[in-house]
């Protein structure tokens, strides 16, 4: 395991497994004793806030490994830095197929580097499952049967909140902050659809940045000089945070919608300040850790033993934590489905036929769906708005399918 090692790499080791295990079909990173899952993540770089998620999912599995594995087989997790770069991505994502021989690539994160990948992964019929992006490109089984999105995809998430706007303030001024690339362009085009004929009169102003920039101050001085009274923040952790903060320092108090992607209480608002973020609009499709109505919930007390056990001062408070505990439940219940059959054609058969799975931490009303031809396994969201210390829920469970 030692050549697997790297500062930043997220390892469980493989164990021999104990008791027999029937003779199965196997892709490579298969075996009667072994499942070799393949992952790269930001560990470094402009979006390492993403870490966490890397971290808590080789927790899970070492949780798994220690109760036996999936069907009687260690999971080997070999997670490697990206630095959310796309040309790192490659070069790491054919080391791990070409080299490392996992069954499949999970959870990556990013839309550019997943886009950087796709391509190749699809050549060579290996599952790039349940990729950590919403952009909507990776639900297209036509052209792409081997890559399946998790989380609610970009587009679904602006739909939720155009309708949101439309339904109580429907003369809106909106001012959007994006990332300029595939992500910001999702949800500006959830958005758009939404709005319809009213889209080009309600945004008064789109502007973008780039994630080499330092600040995004610019841009939120701009927002607030188009007369906006709505701020779509559109925007990954680190700039999430700075338009939070930037916005609040020039007095300047607009209705505020934040993607999910950045509602970590713990690697966003704090940062940005939490006063400075109350009242602020956001989606979920997970519990909120810190949400007192959870307090006794069966899955959130499990959750907090799991964290307590085996990942002693992670922060709570930090959502991203929940998503890789959530994410990597959803991979287990396919890899356990798939029994004996751990071939990289059942994986995909058996991710893309999922019937209302439930998972530990998903919002009540919310469950897992996927067919042959929709690739978007979670689609639904609960509207919460920040208090100043925690998210609360708001309003029913809507769909952006």
């Amino acid at each position: 395991m030692n050549r697997f090692i790297r500062s930043t790499l997220v390892a469980v080791t493989a164990l021999v497994a104990t008791g027999a295990v029937a003779a199965g079909k196997y892709s490579p990173g298969a075996s009667d004793t072994e499942i070799r899952v393949g992952q790269t993540m930001p560990y470094s770089g402009p979006a390492s806030a993403y870490a966490a998620i890397g971290k808590a999912q080789a927790a899970y599995f070492q949780m798994i490994n220690e109760q036996g594995g999936v069907n009687g087989r260690k999971i080997t997790f070999l997670s490697l830095d990206d630095g959310y770069s796309p040309p790192k991505a490659v070069e790491q994502t054919r080391k791990l197929v070409e080299q490392d021989e996992v069954l499949l690539l999970f959870n990556s994160l990013g839309t550019a580097n997943n886009t950087a990948t796709q391509k190749y992964l699809n050549a060579k019929k290996v599952p790039q499952l349940f990729v950590a992006t919403g952009a909507s490109k990776f639900g297209d089984p036509k052209n792409f049967p081997w890559t399946m999105g998790w989380q609610p995809n970009y587009v679904a998430e602006a739909r939720v909140f155009a309708q949101w706007v439309l339904k109580t303030r429907p003369d809106a001024k909106i001012a959007v902050i994006s990332q300029n690339d595939d992500f910001g362009k999702d949800y500006l085009r959830g958005i758009k659809e939404v709005l319809g004929d009213k889209a080009a009169k309600m945004i008064v102003l789109e502007t973008t940045y780039e994630v080499t920039d330092p600040t995004v101050d610019s841009q939120v001085v701009q927002a607030k000089s188009s007369g906006a009274d709505v701020l779509m923040n559109i925007a990954t952790p680190k700039f999430a945070a700075q338009i939070i903060r930037k916005a609040a320092d020039i007095g300047w108090k607009p209705v505020q919608l934040m993607t999910d992607v950045s509602a970590s209480v713990g690697a966003v608002l704090t940062p940005a300040g939490l006063d400075k973020a109350k009242d602020l609009i956001s989606a979920s499709y997970l519990k909120d850790p810190t949400d007192a109505r959870f307090k006794d919930d069966p899955a959130m007390k499990a959750y907090y033993a799991f964290l307590k056990k085996y990942m002693p001062g992670a922060d709570p408070k930090d959502s991203f934590n929940a998503y890789g505990y959530n994410s990597a439940a959803n991979l287990i219940h396919v890899l356990k489905t798939c029994g004996d059959d751990l071939t990289r054609e059942n994986v995909m058969k058996v991710a893309s036929t999922m019937k209302d799975v439930e998972l530990p931490l998903l919002m009540p009303g919310i469950k897992v769906n996927t067919s042959p031809t929709d690739y978007y396994p979670i689609a639904e969201v609960v509207l919460i708005r920040f208090d100043g210390q925690q998210w609360q829920p708001f309003g029913d469970v809507m769909s952006g399918r």
